[in-house]
């Protein structure tokens, strides 16, 4: 079976493109979800050195459109990156936060079956048009409805049981699994900083930082409230509009091998969707089968990998993903945080990007975002802070309450 690989690759900006009117609530867009999607496309295909006439198809990962943006049917909007592209086969995916990836995947089935040569994969969403309250409803349709989503379960709340189920089966102190979380976080915080398209790049670095936030004001509030213990606000990742894209092609037909990386393998496992009727809550059990297949594909083990980008949408799943990726003994995650462990300095890095944490977490594009990232950094064109050593990266990107669960590794060709 011929592999693909990844030829060239862009990310746009991430943050908040709106403009509120405080008098009346009203959002304004300032960039919307057509311009980042546009972008995002144009920018891979010239990085991949390619005319839009040599992209044979197009796969665009979003998670909710209509609900976001008043935009269903999505995947034409790619015509408009350039002429040359009408009449292509343009196809939407959506797997929640793992939209992009099972995009990404699907046009690696594309590839191996020998139907196209040259594949764009985009990944866009624009979240920040929504106020809050109606946000989260959107986000929580992600969820399982009619056991979560409809009995008010946010996101917060669905990991917060994982958090609490790590806890538990660990028998770590509340006061010590709170600083694990935010040592996790701090080191995201850390790498952002550095990343030109990172959502916020001034975050809290370090835990004392972060802690010096829990501290009630005359009012009795925090600037790091707690939103759904114990999970508090700097354990959640953002609001955030942006798009990445990808392109692809197979590693026989690879020109210029210098700016090439191989999908060496990719694991794509699913849990089942409603939480209460898991058995273990203190582990990725999907997140664990996802690794074993793509290690187990790419010919490699844990102690190859230089640089992981993993699925902080919440502290607690930065250290689950670090556990499931085999970087860490089960239930020694937090502790190896906490010991100064996956820093840029380390053996393995994590998050280099700033993660969702610091980067951004627009949900759709995040997957490719990832890959994109990590392309960057193993052809030696870090965005943000390099890697001491880049020959093998992966992605684990996570879509739902751990539900989609897509792992990547990537090899310098």
């Amino acid at each position: 079976m011929s592999k693909a690989s990844i030829i060239g690759a862009y990310n746009t900006e991430f943050g908040a493109f709106v403009r509120k009117d405080k008098a009346t609530g009203l959002m304004t867009d300032t960039k919307t979800y057509y311009d980042l999607l546009i972008e995002a496309g144009r920018g891979a295909i010239a990085d991949a050195g390619l005319d839009a006439r040599d992209i044979d198809a197009i796969y665009v990962g979003s998670c909710s459109p209509a609900s976001f943006a008043n935009q269903e049917h999505v995947a034409p909007i790619a015509a408009e990156i350039h002429p040359d592209l009408r009449f292509k086969p343009m196809t939407r995916c959506e797997c929640a936060c793992a939209s992009s990836s099972v995009a990404l995947y699907d046009g690696i089935y594309a590839i191996e079956s020998g139907r196209f040569r040259n594949v764009l994969v985009i990944g866009v969403e624009k979240m920040n048009l929504l106020p809050t309250p109606q946000m989260t409803h959107v986000l929580a349709c992600c969820s399982h409805w009619p056991s979560e989503g409809s009995r008010g379960m946010s996101f917060p709340m669905l990991f917060a049981e994982y958090a609490k189920g790590y806890q538990a089966h660990y028998k770590i102190p509340i006061a010590e699994l709170e600083k694990m979380m935010w040592t996790a976080g701090a080191l995201c915080y850390k790498n952002g900083a550095e990343n030109p398209l990172a959502h916020v790049r001034n975050g809290p670095q370090t835990v004392d930082a972060i802690m010096k936030l829990n501290e009630l004001d005359a009012r009795g509030k925090c600037k790091n409230m707690m939103v759904a213990a114990p999970l508090r606000l700097h354990d959640c990742s953002l609001v955030t509009d942006g798009a990445a894209a990808l392109v692809i092609t197979p590693t026989a037909k690879v020109g210029n091998k210098a700016r090439a990386v191989e999908i060496a393998g990719i694991g794509h496992s699913v849990e089942r969707l409603a939480e209460n009727v898991r058995p273990n809550m203190h582990e990725l059990m999907a997140g664990k089968d996802a690794v074993a297949k793509a290690f187990k594909e790419a010919g490699i083990k844990a102690g190859d990998v230089d640089l992981v980008e993993v699925h902080d949408c919440f502290t607690i799943n930065q250290i689950l993903s670090t556990e499931a990726l085999g970087l860490s003994a089960d239930g020694r995650g937090g502790y190896d945080y906490l010991d100064g462990r996956f820093t840029r300095d380390d053996k393995v890095a994590v998050n280099l990007s700033g993660g969702l944490k610091s980067k951004g977490h627009p949900v759709g594009a995040t997957g490719a975002s990832m890959h994109a990232l990590i392309y960057k950094q193993l052809i030696g064109e870090a965005i943000g802070v390099k890697a001491k050593k880049a020959d093998v990266g992966v992605a684990f990107n996570v879509g739902g309450s751990a539900v989609t669960n897509c792992v990547t590794v990537m090899k310098k060709l």
